[in-house]
C-alpha cells in the first residue's frame, strides 16, 4: 500500500519515524506493508526532524496525490489551502485520505465528505481532535447504536497549561502564557489556543460526530480566556472551583436542537476535568445507554497526533484491501444549531457595590426582573472594597445578560468585576 505524505513538519516527521520503526508491525496488522511514495514539503533543503530519502522529496504536492500508484494519502500541513484543493483531489481519484486538519473539517468539512463519496475513497480524521486521544471513532463507531446527549471535555492543551500553572501557582495570564511558549506548549503567535478557535474548530467536529448533524466553526460560540485574571482564578479556589476552557456541545431538552460553544467556565474541584492538568485534553461523553464516558490523554504533540494518525492509516489500508470503506458522514438528523442566548447555563458574578443598606435587595430585585434565580450569595468587605458574590441557578444565556447590563446601569453597582458562567455540579 503506497503512501504520500503532504507535509513533514512537527507531526508529518513523525508519521515517517512511526512507519519506518514499525514497518513490520504495520504490515502485519494490515496485511500488506506500507511504503512510502513521496513526501510533499514546501523547500527541499531544509534541515528535517528525521532523515528521508531526498528522491522521496516532492514540492509539487498535487502530481504526489494524483499519482495512480498512490493509494493513501496523508495531510498533516494544515490551513485551507492548499489542503483542501490537495484532499478534494485526492479523494477524486479514488484514494483514501487520513487528515488531521480541523480547521478545513470545522469549516468545510461537507465538501472532503462529498468528495470521498463521489470517489469511493475512505475519509478519516481521528487526529484532528484531542490528539493521541481515541475519540471521534468511538463517536462514530462504537456509540453508533447510542443517543449521545452531551460533548463535555478540555481539548486545547494550550489553554489548560495556561490556566492549570495560573490555579497552581498564582501567576499572571502573561506569565503563564510565556512559560507555556518557553515549553513549547504555545505558538509564539497563541492566538488561536488563547482566543479559543482551536476549541470551536474541535467542538464543531465533535458536534457533528455526536449528533449526527453538520456543524461549522462559525456556528460555535466561542470566547478565549485572555481576560482571565489571577484575581478570578484566586476567587475561584476560595469557592472550591477551578476555571477551564470547555467545549460544550448539547441536546436542547426538547431534542430538536443543539448547542454547541466555547469558553472558560468554572467547574468543581471535585469534577474530574478539575483535575486534568497541564497540556492534557480530557472529554465526557453523555450516552442514554452506556451513561458517561471519559477519554483522557495527551491532546497534541508530535508523537502522540502521529499515533492517531497511524491509527486511521491502518484502518484505511485494511479497508482497501478488503474492499470495502469505513462509514461515511452521518447527518440524518439534521438538527439546527440554537444561539448562545437559548444555551441554559449558570452564572457566577462579582459586584462592587456600595457598602450601605438595601444593596442586597436591589440586585436581587434586578436578577429577579429577568426571571433570573439566585442560588448563593455572599458579602465580602467593606466601605469602597465591598462586593457582592452571587451564584444564579439554571437560566438561558440570554437572561444571564441582560441581568448582567441592567445590574451596570444601578447607582448602587459600582462594577461588575467578572462574570462567569458554572459548569459540572447540576
Amino acid at each position: 500500500m503506497k503512501v504520500a505524505l503532504l507535509g513533514c513538519g512537527v507531526v508529518g516527521s513523525q508519521v515517517i519515524r512511526l512507519m519506518a520503526e514499525q514497518a513490520d508491525d504495520l504490515a502485519a496488522r494490515i496485511g500488506a506493508p506500507l511504503e512510502l511514495a513521496g513526501v510533499a514539503v514546501r523547500r527541499l533543503g531544509r534541515k528535517r526532524e528525521v532523515d528521508v530519502d531526498p528522491a522521496l522529496l516532492t514540492t509539487d504536492a498535487e502530481a504526489l496525490v494524483t499519482r495512480e500508484d498512490v493509494d493513501i494519502v496523508v495531510e498533516v500541513i494544515g490551513g485551507i489551502e492548499p489542503a483542501r484543493s490537495l484532499i478534494v483531489a485526492a479523494l477524486s481519484k479514488g484514494k483514501s485520505v487520513v487528515t488531521a486538519n480541523k480547521a478545513l473539517l470545522a469549516e468545510d468539512g461537507s465538501t472532503l465528505h462529498e468528495a470521498a463519496r463521489a470517489g469511493g475513497g475512505d475519509l478519516y480524521f481521528e487526529a484532528s481532535v484531542a490528539g493521541a486521544i481515541p475519540l471521534l471513532r468511538p463517536l462514530r463507531e462504537s456509540l453508533a447504536g447510542d443517543h449521545v446527549n452531551r460533548v463535555l471535555g478540555i481539548v486545547n492543551g494550550t489553554t489548560n497549561y495556561i490556566l492549570d500553572k495560573m490555579d497552581s501557582s498564582g501567576a499572571s495570564f502573561n506569565d503563564a502564557l510565556e512559560e507555556a511558549q518557553a515549553l513549547g506548549y504555545a505558538e509564539a503567535d497563541p492566538t488561536a489556543d488563547v482566543e479559543g478557535f482551536d476549541a470551536a474548530a474541535k467542538a464543531a467536529i465533535l458536534a457533528g460526530l455526536a449528533f449526527h448533524s453538520r456543524v461549522t466553526a462559525e456556528q460555535v460560540h466561542r470566547e478565549g480566556i485572555t481576560e482571565i485574571t489571577a484575581t478570578d482564578v484566586a476567587s475561584a479556589k476560595a469557592m472550591g472551583y477551578v476555571i477551564k476552557l470547555l467545549a460544550i456541545c448539547a441536546r436542547s431538552d426538547d431534542g430538536q436542537s443543539v448547542g454547541v460553544r466555547v469558553h472558560p467556565a468554572m467547574i468543581p474541584r471535585t469534577h474530574p476535568l478539575a483535575g486534568v492538568r497541564e497540556a492534557y485534553n480530557a472529554v465526557f461523553v453523555e450516552a442514554e445507554s452506556a451513561g458517561q464516558l471519559m477519554f483522557y490523554g495527551a491532546g497534541a504533540g508530535g508523537a502522540p497526533t502521529a499515533s492517531a494518525v497511524l491509527g486511521d492509516l491502518v484502518a484505511v489500508a485494511r479497508n482497501r484491501l478488503a474492499g470495502a470503506r469505513g462509514p461515511e458522514e452521518s447527518t440524518y438528523a439534521s438538527l439546527s444549531v440554537h444561539p448562545m442566548g437559548e444555551t441554559v447555563t449558570r452564572c457566577h458574578v462579582a459586584l462592587d457595590v456600595a457598602d450601605k443598606p438595601g444593596v442586597l435587595a436591589r440586585v436581587a430585585e434586578e436578577f429577579a426582573r429577568h426571571d433570573v434565580s439566585i442560588q448563593t450569595v455572599r458579602q465580602e468587605g467593606h466601605g469602597d472594597d465591598a462586593q457582592l458574590v452571587i451564584v444564579s441557578h439554571r437560566a438561558t444565556d440570554a437572561a444571564l445578560t441582560a441581568t448582567m447590563e441592567g445590574l451596570r446601569k444601578l447607582d448602587i453597582v459600582r462594577a461588575v468585576a467578572s462574570v462567569m458562567r458554572v459548569e459540572g455540579d447540576e
